[in-house]
């Protein structure tokens, strides 16, 4: 494996924001995913969980609800009082429709699609139709005397449930006039409250109303005639979210105690057809509030305050026991905030509205394996750019020479000069950038500096020439005829001459930049492109995939390579393919041809393709074995992949030079300390 010093980075200082919302979509397997700053995050859960999409975040827009409707058709409402959809193809939003109803806190789309229902701060309830390009309002409901934070449609579509402060209301659909007002009991733990927060209701297709409160209770009402049925207490604390299961024979709600609870329907006794709803299991994955649940046919999806996704798979329901039934916590995003000039030993760091740029300490201390230097020069923070308005970063580059730096949000794009004078740093703006380069997916400068390639959201790659202090547009490759998918990551070779590029389900693209005309098409694969890279020399092209497959395809001769072929041939170790999280950075090493450098959150690995793989009989995580065994024994357990998981969560590595390694961590209790205290719960003894 080689030995190497490395720079263990923790000053980055990452806190991913709380997640507010979550919906599921049955038909795609998709999961998108709101967070408290305005970011949607679309998961794909047949792509292993992977994040194959996401729209950055904006200051204005508090999301409060997200739906599906209509098949794939995504629409938000927030607190600013606008109702938006997205375009999944080009990652931008479509249009953003004011409801004129003030702010928006709940949104449910009708069981066939083609109606979207918003409950308003002002009391009111709306109803749009859904059009083939946009949406269009067609009635109000009668309007409450409260806001409506909570609304839920009938299976059938004739009839809707919203919750308010204090009751919930069931409205006609044809006539929009309220059937029935249900008030919602005060009490709590015996004392009134002033008030009592309906959270979330559910209906079911037998008429049956489920409320969840601020009181910490869930209660069974009855439709038709507006009565309560059952009520269980199941915390000291606030029910914030419910989601019910297809079939209607389960629900999830989560509370602000960090609990979620699983309720079953089950029969009353052994032999008996009546049934009744019973709590069944409770599970303690968040620390903080749970803002909101979701439920697949095979898994119960929850998150909140504390930023992790949680998919709890239920084990009945999971056929094959297999690595599919583990229960999975997604904290980190699938891409990579962090760029690297090695030449100057920088980093640059991307926040939600500032980059940071550091520089790495150094040492003149030597030492044996595995002991930890002391530092001669601590790092350097030289730089906090700080960016104006209100959109978030979507995507940011430093230049390996560190004397450029590009950024880009949804309405520009910002290329930085940096200029270096001894311990100081002057930064100049490069004005009148290309409006056409704005709302970047992802930017990539090339191995010497002088080219910028960036990949717009309508599947455009242009490039530009850098010089001086000034740039030139040179050419745009421009998508396939009929198709405007977004291209997510590039990869330039170090000898400048081949730019790869792949979108989110079309293959990967090469193009050659000298001639500036496309070279290939990688054949395409089922699962979506995590990171890739080429390597020098060979100019071969190294492809990981979500389910952690890794191929290397040889862009000169336009095939896999024979040792992809020999390791699809065999296959890889099984332990391998049940790792979690995505490949986000691969790389290579300047004079070891054959080893490829890559890491996800957990490990970092340098596979050396000399050496055969390893099978399932072999020990994966024991590169190195004792060194008084026989050199029979040695040659015996050595295998093509060698993995550290010393650096853990591992958000970017890469080598400076020959014999140094830069390792980016963030460990999650860092990020636990900077969150808001969670309610305090009475433990036993204290």
């Amino acid at each position: 494996m080689g030995e190497f010093k490395v720079h263990r980075v923790r000053f980055f200082n990452y806190v991913p924001s709380g997640i507010r919302c979550v919906a599921y979509n049955n038909q795609s397997n998709r999961l998108a995913v709101s967070r408290t700053d305005g970011t949607v995050e679309i998961y794909n859960l047949s792509a292993n969980y992977f994040q194959e999409k996401f729209f950055p975040g904006h200051e204005s827009r508090a999301t409060e609800a997200l739906c599906w409707a209509e098949g794939q058709r995504l629409f938000s409402a927030g607190l600013n009082g606008e109702i938006m959809e997205y375009d999944l193809q080009a990652l931008n939003i479509k249009y953003a429709m004011d409801a004129f109803g003030g702010p928006i806190w709940s949104m449910a789309a009708s069981p066939s699609g083609s109606q979207l229902l918003v409950g308003c701060e002002d009391g009111s309830v709306k109803l749009f139709q859904i059009t083939p390009d946009k949406i269009q309002f067609e009635r109000n409901f009668d309007r409450q005397k409260s806001r409506i934070l909570s609304l839920s449609w009938h299976p059938s579509g004739t009839h809707i449930a919203a919750g308010s402060i204090d009751y919930i209301s069931v409205f006609d659909v044809k006539s929009g006039s309220a059937v029935h007002k249900m008030i919602v009991d005060r009490q709590y733990m015996g004392v009134s409250k002033r008030k009592c927060i309906v959270w979330g209701v559910a209906f079911l297709s037998d008429g049956t109303v489920i409320s969840v409160d601020s009181a910490g209770k869930v209660q069974f009402w009855d439709s038709a005639t507006g009565t309560l049925v059952k009520s269980h207490l199941i915390a000291n604390a606030d029910v914030q979210s419910i989601a019910v299961a297809d079939q209607e024979d389960s629900f999830v709600v989560g509370t602000a105690e960090g609990t979620v609870f699983h309720f079953q329907l089950v029969p009353v006794t052994s032999n008996s057809n009546e049934k009744q709803w019973v709590r069944t299991k409770p599970f303690q994955h968040h620390t903080h509030d749970v803002r909101t649940v979701a439920h697949s046919p095979t898994a119960l999806i929850s998150g909140g305050t504390d930023t992790h996704l949680v998919i709890r798979p239920l084990m009945e329901k999971v056929e094959v026991k297999n690595y599919d039934a583990a229960l999975r916590k997604i904290t980190f995003p699938h891409r990579c905030l962090i760029s690297c000039s090695k030449k100057r030993q920088l980093l640059l760091f991307q926040f939600a509205h500032h980059l940071e740029l550091w520089r790495l300490g150094s040492t003149v201390a030597t030492g044996k394996n595995g002991d930890t230097l002391p530092l001669s020069k601590n790092a350097d923070h030289l730089l906090h750019l700080k960016t104006k308005g209100p959109e978030n970063i979507i995507c940011s580059c430093i230049s390996p020479c560190g004397s450029w730096i590009a950024y880009s949000t949804v309405s520009r794009f910002f290329l930085y000069r940096l200029n270096y004078e001894h311990d100081n740093i002057s930064l100049k703006r490069v004005s009148k950038m290309p409006a056409f380069l704005r709302s970047a997916l992802q930017i990539l400068f090339s191995e010497d500096s002088t080219k910028l390639f960036v990949a717009s959201n309508q599947g455009a790659l242009h490039i530009v020439q850098l010089s001086g202090g000034s740039f030139k547009h040179l050419h745009a490759f421009q998508p396939q005829s009929g198709t405007v998918e977004a291209m997510c990551l590039l990869a330039v070779s170090p000898d400048g001459n081949w730019l790869a590029a792949s979108g989110t389900s079309a293959g990967v693209h090469v193009y050659n930049v000298k001639q500036l005309k496309l070279h290939c098409t990688v054949p395409a694969y089922n699962f979506p492109v995590t990171a890739m890279a080429i390597a020098p020399n060979t100019n071969n092209l190294v492809i990981a995939h979500s389910d952690q497959q890794i191929f290397e395809y040889s862009i000169p001769d336009k095939q896999y390579t024979d040792w992809s072929r020999t390791v699809q041939k065999q296959g890889f170790h099984h332990l391998w393919l049940q790792r979690d999280t995505p490949i986000t950075h691969i790389s290579f090493h300047p004079k070891r041809p054959m080893h490829i450098l890559l890491h996800d959150a957990y490990m970092f690995c340098i596979i050396d393709k000399s050496l055969p793989l390893p099978n399932d009989k072999t020990l994966l995580y024991n590169p190195f074995p004792p060194t008084n065994e026989s050199d029979v024994v040695r040659r015996r357990t050595a295998h093509a992949f060698k993995i550290s998981k010393i650096y853990k969560p591992l958000l970017f590595m890469d080598l400076l030079d020959e014999r140094t390694l830069v390792a980016v961590e963030r460990p999650l209790d860092d990020i636990i300390a900077q969150l808001p205290p969670p309610i305090k719960k009475k433990k036993f003894g204290t």
